[in-house]
């Protein structure tokens, strides 16, 4: 599970799929984080402390291969059973105007969540993620196949033990490489646990991008703040052009990019991107486009302004 002392303090909540693993900072309006498979709440551990003097920063460990706490055996993990789940957290927590701040499959799941659920959410942040007909993108696709054969889940797991591997696969998402006891806290459970293998093997089987295109015939309805922050140097997963649909498919939406930034804008730009997740969750102005430099606050220009 997360070990980032940086995510506030440990807590957890019993839930009918199972017990959830949640680290909480700040006070204020509520930000929930969602990240995406075979990573954990540590994926925030350098944007939550840029956050949590004005927001209530709540960083779960979702069970999507690098929680610690298997799900109940009957858990629906499929896309929209996790965002039930994520709906079902805010509301143990009775959290109100929550705002949603996720990543890679994370964002496939929270837009489940505004579309089936979007009674308590106040506005969204996605960074690169899957959307549309790209879920899984296509270097990850051949998982929701290959998981449900015998054997397959727990050669991976084997696979994933090397450290090169580790590394490898942090590279594709991120030029800042995480430390040794972040990457432990990744891998090490999916590694370790036959019941967190079982709970990842039935995410990855029930991954289908009808999920996300259902999702996406409601955006069009969704009127609260939505931030699209985008790293540009996503070579291998996530294409600007699925931001700019997101960007466009909301009526009330912005685009911010990261210029040296991968996946993981978390990792490449955690105090740019925390400035962006500000901005939308102080309910800012819509239908924006602005460009941020690693390291310094973004300048904000509207469409127009690009144009010109």
């Amino acid at each position: 599970m997360a070990i980032s002392h940086e995510l506030g303090v440990e807590r957890s909540l019993d839930l009918s799929a199972g017990k959830i693993v949640y680290r909480e900072r700040g006070a204020g309006r509520p930000l929930v984080f969602v990240h995406g498979v075979l990573v954990n709440a540590d994926l925030w551990r350098d944007v939550v402390p840029a956050l949590a003097n004005e927001f209530r920063c709540i960083s779960p460990d979702w069970p999507l291969g690098a929680h610690t706490l298997p799900m109940s055996p009957s858990a629906d993990l499929r896309p929209d059973g996790i965002a039930r789940l994520v709906a079902d957290l805010i509301e143990a927590l009775d959290l109100h105007d929550v705002v949603l701040v996720a990543s890679d499959t994370g964002g496939a799941i929270a837009q489940i969540t505004i579309a089936n659920h979007p009674e308590r959410i106040g506005g969204l942040v996605l960074a690169n993620c899957d959307a549309f007909e790209n879920f899984f993108p296509p270097a990850f696709r051949a998982l929701t196949y290959l998981a449900p054969l015998p054997g397959f889940i727990d050669a991976l797991a084997f696979a994933l033990r090397a450290s090169a591997l580790q590394r490898a696969v942090a590279w594709t998402v991120a030029h800042r490489r995480p430390s040794t006891a972040v990457l432990r806290s990744y891998f090490g459970p999916f590694t370790a646990d036959p019941g967190v293998r079982r709970d990842a093997r039935n995410v990855f089987a029930a991954v289908r991008a009808r999920y996300t295109l259902e999702a996406a015939r409601s955006f069009g309805s969704f009127q609260k703040p939505v931030g699209i922050g985008w790293g540009e140097d996503d070579r291998f997963f996530f294409p600007m052009r699925h931001a700019e649909r997101l960007r466009d498919a909301f009526p009330n939406a912005r685009l911010r990019t990261f210029p040296g930034s991968r996946t993981f804008v978390s990792e490449d730009a955690p105090g740019p991107f925390a400035a962006f997740i500000a901005e939308i969750a102080r309910d800012g102005s819509p239908n924006e486009t602005s460009t941020a430099a690693p390291g310094k606050t973004p300048e904000v220009r509207t469409k127009d302004s690009v144009a010109s």
